[in-house]
């Protein structure tokens, strides 16, 4: 039970109105949105803290912020694949939060980047303002990542990473059944990369829209070097 839904790999304009999720398809907006921006995080988040050679990253713009984008071709393809399966479930409002989780050498977790993400049933959008706020939003918690290793403990050398997805319990049973992409299905993730001991909760950003409810906090083990 204590494993149950956790999960890893290995334009739209209206006029001010309530809609149900389900008029405009406003699974689909949250998605794209969702998706674009996780990318740049995840990406940004192996920068920060030195997952992989600073040398595979180069400068790039997006929310209208430099962020640091890997160019090694297999590193984004995990990184698209993943993402790329889980915006089906986005789409639904079936994830309840998607996890980076940076790994020691023996694939025990040292830190976890946690995205808890939310959607209202009803939307009260304006045409003017929906996808700037939203990116708004985004652009304050991509600064946050940026500046978070001012906060963070040094991670061991020779580190890794993962991403898991938490379901809710309506995606739960069909999860190993879902196979967006060829040999590339979900499992369920390993014990020790779901919990971590005493950790120190830390904070980052809590973004609120009209569209989507996001918060974003770092669990790090309080000993990361043995």
């Amino acid at each position: 039970p204590g494993r149950r839904g956790c999960w890893r790999q290995r334009e739209v304009f209206v006029k001010m109105a309530t809609l149900t999720r389900q008029d405009l398809n406003f699974g689909q907006v949250v998605a794209d949105v969702l998706c674009e921006f996780l990318e740049v995080a995840i990406h940004l988040i192996l920068y920060v803290r030195e997952v992989y050679p600073i040398g595979i990253f180069q400068k790039r713009k997006k929310y209208n912020v430099p962020v640091q984008m890997s160019c090694h071709p297999e590193l984004n393809q995990y990184i698209q694949d993943t993402l790329h399966c889980i915006k089906p479930l986005i789409e639904k409002n079936e994830v309840d939060r998607v996890v980076v989780v940076i790994l020691d050498k023996e694939h025990h977790p040292v830190e976890r980047f946690v995205f808890e993400i939310s959607q209202p049933p009803l939307l009260s959008v304006s045409s003017d303002s929906l996808l700037s706020r939203v990116e708004q939003l985004l652009r304050a918690s991509i600064l946050k990542i940026s500046v978070c290793d001012a906060i963070l403990d040094t991670n061991p050398p020779g580190c890794t990473f993962t991403v898991l997805v938490h379901t809710r319990d309506v995606a739960t049973r069909n999860m190993e059944k879902i196979q967006v992409i060829k040999d590339f299905p979900w499992i369920h993730a390993d014990e020790q990369e779901v919990n971590m001991r005493e950790p120190r909760l830390i904070p980052l950003k809590t973004m609120t829209s009209d569209i989507l409810k996001m918060q974003l906090y770092v669990e790090e083990r309080a000993q990361k070097i043995s």
